[in-house]
């Protein structure tokens, strides 16, 4: 038995899943009727720049029709009460963990409500279309501003600092993911190897299950919040 003290949670399309937002992944490698090759490569955005963001419009939109669930509410409240290190790593590019209340949040993936222009290098929050081709704010160009959004074949943002959480982490912990998309999916075998702790919460095993010391295998919504209490409430991981 040791205390747990610096925690890093990585989350996944199975915790907003539960909130009504959809998996980017569906049935055969499609998500909402548009193969990733058309809507999620630097490629695809030169190519065909309205599809694109026209897609991330839509998508950003349908944020205003759904909320946190349990889980982001559950993870909100060890972020606000526990006392250690924590940070929260989401693939997510929605805003309900930090709706949820949550505040030590890294989007790796970048944000639907951020817009980032290619003229000056500014991120400025964005909330509307960007369809129309709007100015940056910043530097006052126009037509110039794309959804800011990590897509296949750039580098995830801030990698230094979640290295760096890792480093310290004494739990690792992995929620709604598939274990398929690197980097995130090698979090846990880094983690590992530096002598963390490993848990995993998801409605099946993931592809790297085998590197966790621990799944618990079930909705997020339920398996979180029991969790939270578990930690807040005093008990220490094996």
């Amino acid at each position: 038995m040791r205390d747990i003290r610096n925690i890093v949670i990585l989350t996944g399309a199975g915790v907003s899943a539960e909130s009504g937002v959809a998996t980017f992944r569906g049935p055969d490698g499609l998500w909402e009727g548009h193969r990733v090759e058309d809507v999620a490569t630097p490629e695809a955005f030169v190519r065909d720049p309205a599809l694109v963001q026209s897609f991330y419009d839509a998508r950003r939109a349908k944020l205003g029709t759904v909320g946190p669930n349990g889980a982001h509410r559950a993870l909100a409240r060890l972020d606000s009460e526990w006392p250690g290190e924590l940070l929260i790593v989401t693939q997510n590019v929605d805003d309900l963990h930090e709706r949820a209340g949550a505040r030590r949040v890294l989007h790796m993936h970048g944000e639907l409500k951020s817009a980032w222009c290619l003229a000056c290098d500014g991120r400025i929050p964005w909330e509307q279309t960007l369809a129309d081709g709007p100015t940056c704010s910043a530097c006052g160009e126009r037509g110039l501003l794309r959804p800011d959004i990590v897509w296949f074949g750039e580098i995830p943002y801030r990698m230094d600092e979640i290295d760096a959480a890792l480093q310290r982490a004494d739990l690792f912990v992995s929620i709604g993911t598939s274990g398929a998309v690197y980097p995130a999916a090698g979090f846990v075998q880094t983690a590992r190897y530096l002598g963390a702790r490993t848990l995993e919460m998801n409605l099946e095993p993931s592809q790297g299950s085998v590197f966790f010391d621990e799944s618990r295998i079930g909705r997020a919504g339920e398996l979180v919040p029991a969790w939270v209490d578990e930690m807040l409430g005093g008990t220490k991981v094996r």
